[in-house]
Parts: C-alpha cells; sequence; structure tokens
C-alpha cells in the first residue's frame, strides 16, 4: 500500500466489541498529510428511542503525531463541540464536548477510546472503512 500525500479523505468507525447497544463513532475526516492537521465531522450512534439514539457532532479537529521509531504507529487526537438540547418540557441548550484518541497504523486501522456528554468508551476497535 502506498502512503498517501497531498489531502485525503478517511472514513473510521470506532467501537467497543462485543457490547450490543453501545455507542459507535462515526468520523469522516480530512487529513492534511504534509502538516499532520485532520478535521471533519463525526456522529455517535447508540441503539436508544428518538429523539436519542445519535449525537451529530458537525466540527472535529485534531492532529496526528508519529511514533517514530520501530512499526510508526499514528497517535491521532481528535477535539470538537455540539449542542445538546434539554428535552420537552424544559427548554434551553447547552455545549457539550467530545474528544477522541486513537493509535492507529498506516492503513487507518489500531485501537482508540472517546469521550462524550460524560461517557467514556474505551478499549475501542478503529476500522477504516473509506471506499477505495
Amino acid at each position: 500500500m502506498t502512503e498517501p500525500v497531498g489531502y485525503y479523505q478517511v472514513k473510521l468507525l470506532v467501537q467497543h466489541p462485543g457490547f450490543l447497544g453501545a455507542p459507535v463513532l462515526h468520523l469522516d475526516l480530512g487529513v492534511n498529510a504534509v502538516t499532520g492537521q485532520v478535521s471533519g465531522s463525526a456522529q455517535i450512534t447508540q441503539a436508544l428511542p428518538p429523539p436519542h439514539g445519535t449525537t451529530i457532532i458537525p466540527y472535529v479537529t485534531g492532529a496526528i503525531l508519529h511514533t517514530g521509531f520501530g512499526h510508526d504507529t499514528l497517535l491521532v487526537h481528535l477535539t470538537g463541540q455540539y449542542m445538546v438540547s434539554f428535552p420537552p418540557p424544559a427548554i434551553g441548550s447547552y455545549i457539550a464536548h467530545f474528544s477522541a484518541a486513537l493509535a492507529v497504523a498506516k492503513d487507518w486501522n489500531g485501537k482508540g477510546s472517546f469521550e462524550y456528554a460524560n461517557h467514556v468508551i474505551t478499549d475501542c476497535t478503529v476500522k477504516n472503512v473509506s471506499t477505495t
């Protein structure tokens, strides 16, 4: 597999295997291979009745660091914010924070974790679901 250069897109699925109904993180990222900057969007899905079940994080940003020794591992850190509305009859909303940490190989498969709305999902598999 040749290493991407310039700017490319990667789609990832981050989930804790073996737990039915657990949150699943879907990432759609643009990667600047020269600078290591990453940006895109995220969506967290979970088997919950509407209006719950889907959390959209419209803009995430981050960076890639390389371990630089032996088998080069890409260390990816992402952050973002999203709006949460109070369920009726309450009125109002607030901004919640999202973060993810991934350790992946050059093919973007590996391990990771993510945090949102006071939930921490660890020991996840990261799978590259990009179509080539």
